[in-house]
């Protein structure tokens, strides 16, 4: 392999670790491997801390690539707790509101799910890597201060119930770039009339990546340091 020319690695980000963990941790790799500090490592699609799945991270020249793969349409698997509300509509946050649950059925949320496919509007969640006057939303967020987000125009290609129980459901999404699983959690928890925040989410597949291709971050690792190089040079 040559890591400076690029390589592409597929990843399965575990739970508690943030996009940039995976980064770092292979960007580490790469450096005792090669024997520099300055080596190019990104990664296509940031994954929340408490979410896992696919996450594709690109080496060298094949950064170049970071915007191509990201635009891949995204497959989601995500359970959603119904009858509370939290500030980041996932576990980040405490529960801040809670509501009636004894109207919701399987044949209402089934409904309601339809009404969430095809081109749809979405305001992104205040914890978001959003930008206001140059500012994160989330460190906003996080200070305390108000968050006003517009709305965008998103494409949810598929919304199956895999799952349903008295609160919770667990769904499949297929969606375009720039989707928040998060705020998909709120929205469909408001059309219920019930709430409803994230409370687990694993991306399965990015364009034609899935999560059985993945490597663990640890195996990642391992890769690196034991395969042959084709060259360490620029």
């Amino acid at each position: 392999m040559d890591f400076i020319a690029g390589e592409i690695l597929y990843i399965d980000k575990p739970l508690g670790w943030t996009s940039f963990d995976a980064v770092k941790r292979l960007r580490g790799a790469l450096s005792r491997r090669l024997g520099f500090k300055k080596i190019k490592v990104g990664h296509a699609g940031t994954l929340d801390p408490l979410a896992t799945g696919v996450m594709i991270l690109c080496t060298g020249r094949a950064t170049k690539r970071i915007e191509e793969l990201q635009a891949g349409v995204k497959e989601y698997v995500a359970t959603i707790a119904l009858g509370a509300t939290t500030p980041s509509f996932d576990l980040e946050t405490e529960i801040d509101a809670t509501y009636p649950t004894g109207h919701i059925t399987r044949e209402l949320v089934e409904e309601t799910l339809k009404k969430f496919t095809g081109r749809i509007e979405q305001i992104p969640p205040a914890f978001s890597a959003c930008k206001i006057e140059g500012q994160r939303a989330y460190d906003l967020a996080r200070k305390g201060q108000e968050v006003e987000l517009k709305p965008k125009i998103l494409v949810i290609d598929e919304m199956e119930l895999l799952d349903y129980a008295p609160g919770s459901i667990t769904v499949r999404v297929v969606c375009s770039k720039g989707t928040y699983i998060r705020a998909l959690a709120r929205d469909i928890g408001q059309s219920l009339g019930s709430g409803g925040h994230l409370t687990a989410l694993r991306r399965t597949r990015v364009g034609d990546v899935t999560v059985d291709r993945c490597l663990s971050v640890s195996d990642a690792a391992e890769l690196i340091k034991t395969v042959e190089l084709t060259s360490t040079l620029e």
